[in-house]
């Protein structure tokens, strides 16, 4: 195993080769197609250490600095992207209209972001077909081995391209609206989390919530643009 870097300004990042995924959304019974340029993404979840070194904010205090940050909101985890990119002298990525309260991307910027759900579907699957990149227990923490809670990142094995946690011990915030017609602002997360049942922690399975939403088995991963 890895041993995660507790350094802000160098987390722990993997090159994801370019390539394509086929993304469904079950409800709409729609599929789709998107190709993903290269881009970085963290070797593992951000940590509860990482999260207070860069914004000094521990909302996970009863758990080990080295498991994942977890009650953090959508807009927390923007938030923290920008604030690591400013200590790593990086361009911020993300833009928040003081009115509105709306917030922007610019992809073209060097600092740290949030994956697309088709960045992350890609990077989880690292170029294995199934609903899983591996057997449940050897790949992730889930409802039925995680004892009930969080656990350190990096103790179960990594996918083949070396990301850990991808699937189970906490669902990951990506970037993207779920459906903006019937849901308005709620973002997507992914890849499922210890409280979650075993058919709950696969590549393909979308959730969603309101961007102010936080909860305990809940974070975020860091990408790049390359």
């Amino acid at each position: 195993m890895h041993p995660p870097t507790d350094d802000p300004a160098l987390p722990q990042m993997v090159h994801v080769p370019g390539g394509a995924v086929d993304l469904r959304d079950d409800r709409r019974g729609t599929r789709w197609r998107v190709e993903i340029a290269p881009f970085l993404l963290g070797r593992y979840p951000v940590t509860a250490s990482l999260h207070r070194a860069v914004t000094g904010a521990d909302p996970t205090p009863s758990t080990s600095a080295g498991s994942p940050v977890t009650n953090v909101s959508w807009l927390d985890a923007i938030d923290a992207c920008n604030r690591l990119s400013v200590l790593s002298g990086l361009d911020e990525v993300y833009a928040v209209d003081a009115r509105s309260g709306e917030v922007t991307c610019d992809w073209s910027s060097n600092g740290y972001r949030l994956p697309t759900e088709a960045e992350w579907q890609y990077a989880c699957k690292a170029d294995t077909t199934g609903y899983r990149y591996g057997e449940i227990d050897d790949i992730a923490w889930f409802a039925d081995n995680s004892d009930g809670r969080v656990h350190d990142v990096g103790g179960k094995a990594p996918n083949p391209w070396g990301l850990f946690d991808m699937l189970g011990n906490v669902w990951e915030w990506c970037w993207d609206l779920y459906d903006e017609e019937v849901y308005g602002s709620y973002r997507i997360f992914r890849g499922g989390s210890w409280a979650e049942p075993a058919r709950g922690c696969g590549a393909s399975v979308r959730r969603r919530s309101h961007p102010t939403f936080a909860i305990d088995d809940l974070g975020f991963r860091l990408a790049r643009t390359m």
